[in-house]
């Protein structure tokens, strides 16, 4: 068995259910001499709030009516629509709290699709060791930067024909940028990859 960890997406929804489930054949008069079963301990339900989390080896219950490696179905147009609201509704009380103790601060802007390429373009370059403080060492993730700039190759891919002229710009300029520096990075290393020294061979014993 591997024991590489996977994640494990709980459905909440499942969870409500069940829970209300529980407390309606707990709630009811005692009918005959049927004792209620024994709630599972704590350790065994998952927490109402948890959403995905990391499970290592841990193996489904024989219970389970999902079977393995499937995922939860997706929420109808009424959860989402609600979820909306109440997610709406949370991150404005927020904003009222933020500007409660900074009058100075004004509105948050909306996030536009122009946040979402720099947000990508931020990721990759810090990947790539930008933004280190003189006089240290860049720290370079150029997997992890590959993996980034990928992501946005995706983006351009699937929102294609669906933009904006300026968007598509903006979006391709960014993509020609970290796909630029990656090229410069990765000759750096392979350059010094060559001027290395192998390692001396080991004695044999």
């Amino acid at each position: 068995m591997s024991d590489k960890p996977k994640f494990e997406v709980i459905d909440r929804r499942k969870i409500k259910a069940d829970e209300e489930q529980d407390s309606q054949q707990t709630a009811g008069p005692g009918e005959g001499t049927a004792s209620a079963p024994p709630p599972e301990p704590a350790s065994a339900r998952p927490e109402a709030g948890a959403g995905p989390r990391l499970v290592v080896n841990q193996p489904k219950p024989e219970t389970a009516a999902e079977p393995e490696g499937e995922m939860p179905p997706a929420p109808t147009a009424q959860e989402s629509h609600d979820q909306k609201a109440a997610y709406e509704a949370s991150a404005q009380r927020l904003e009222d709290i933020v500007r409660a103790q900074n009058p100075a601060a004004g509105a948050q802007p909306p996030v536009t699709f122009e946040h979402l390429v720099q947000q990508f373009y931020l990721s990759a370059m810090i990947q790539m060791g930008a933004g280190t403080p003189e006089g240290q060492q860049p720290r370079v993730d150029i997997l992890g930067a590959r993996t980034t700039i990928d992501l946005l190759a995706v983006l351009a891919e699937k929102t294609r024909g669906n933009l904006t002229e300026a968007e598509d710009g903006i979006l391709q300029s960014v993509l020609f940028e970290v796909r630029m520096a990656f090229l410069e990075l990765t000759k750096m290393i392979s350059l010094h990859a060559m001027q290395t020294p192998p390692p001396p061979p080991q004695a044999k014993k």
